[in-house]
């Protein structure tokens, strides 16, 4: 076996490990709580089924036993009758979560009446898509573009500048710039909605374009916060390369300053630029439980933050899968393409 497809079935290996530990974890540390909403869920709609059933019964007491056995047959048909760390409802837990199929909600739907947890959660893995990875896209052009130019001019009054402005931008949090955001162009200008939610129906034509004049007052957010961060550490990684041998080589060639900057220096900084993208990414989409809350996008943070407060244990695990999974798929693509550009790294 060659050394890169040892290095590819350690990184697969890792993060098999990683994505079953999380689940391990989120299961252990939810497991009891999960039981006791089904139970009442189960409870309620015995009782409710009862109440607008036509059954009749001599006396009250003869109506609860008539409930409790249907309650007691729901658990045991659901096996609630054992613990949840039994092995056969760990295993059957374990393998509902990475499914995703972990009934319904009590709180949430989707906006066409479903309330199945999977229904919700795939309803809005698309949206946060959308925001992030535009925003990522974005941020990454503009911050390769100054974070260039500052490393060709480094130690001049631009690379002063973008330093500060960078710190600046790095030490606000976004949910504070969010909601100056919304003040400004909101409340003060009428420029952009307050709420990022659409108000048309997915079924309506207009619906995409409703989308999107409501994703840019959050997009324009996250790029003012990231652009600058982003293109001094562009500007970090390319000025060690422009320091190196080979390219004062390239300069005694007489070939041009932008050419070696471009062709060459850019290129050979491209794996840590690559490894950067990939991890702000994926590092995105944790921070969007914030970032959704404060515009009221609806996308997988904003779910997230709404299921915590009225503590919707189904959708809260499988949106803690959820991200682990985009996170880890992440890091190990972004491991082996860095340990395909870089023989180094299967060494480590």
């Amino acid at each position: 076996m060659s050394g890169f497809y040892r290095f590819l079935l350690k990184r697969s290996v890792n993060m098999m490990i990683v994505v079953f530990s999380t689940l391990v974890l989120t299961i252990a540390l939810l497991g009891s709580t999960l039981d006791k909403i089904l139970t009442d869920a189960i409870r309620y709609d015995v009782g409710n089924a009862i109440s607008q059933g036509k059954m009749q019964f001599q006396n009250s007491e003869e109506r609860q036993n008539f409930i409790n056995n249907q309650i007691q047959l729901q658990i045991k048909t659901l096996g609630l009758d054992e613990p949840w760390y039994s092995p056969k409802r760990f295993l059957n837990t374990l393998i509902k979560v990475i499914t995703l199929d972990l009934g319904k909600s009590n709180f949430f739907t989707t906006e066409s009446g479903s309330s199945k947890v999977n229904d919700i959660i795939w309803e809005k893995i698309p949206r946060t898509v959308l925001l992030f990875t535009t925003s990522t896209l974005i941020v990454t052009v503009i911050g390769i573009y100054i974070g260039a130019f500052v490393a060709e001019h480094s130690g001049s009054v631009w690379d002063r500048i973008n330093s500060i402005i960078a710190i600046c931008s790095s030490s606000f949090p976004s949910w504070w710039v969010g909601m100056l955001m919304i003040f400004v162009f909101a409340f003060t200008y009428h420029i952009f909605p307050a709420r990022a939610t659409p108000l048309t129906s997915p079924s309506d034509p207009s619906y995409i374009l409703d989308l999107l004049y409501h994703m840019l007052l959050p997009l324009l957010t996250i790029v003012i916060v990231s652009f600058t961060a982003w293109a001094y550490i562009v500007r970090y990684f390319l000025e060690g390369i422009l320091g190196e041998d080979f390219i004062r080589s390239k300069r005694a060639m007489g070939i041009s300053e932008t050419k070696i900057l471009y062709s060459h220096a850019l290129k050979n900084a491209a794996p840590p630029i690559l490894t950067s993208i990939a991890l702000s990414l994926a590092a995105s989409f944790g921070g969007a439980i914030i970032i959704e809350a404060v515009f009221d996008w609806p996308g997988m943070g904003k779910l997230y933050y709404d299921a915590i407060g009225v503590l919707d244990v189904p959708v809260i695990i499988g949106l803690t899968y959820v991200f682990t999974i985009i996170f880890v798929i992440t890091v190990f693509v972004t491991d082996i393409l860095y340990g395909y550009f870089d023989p180094r790294v299967k060494v480590a």
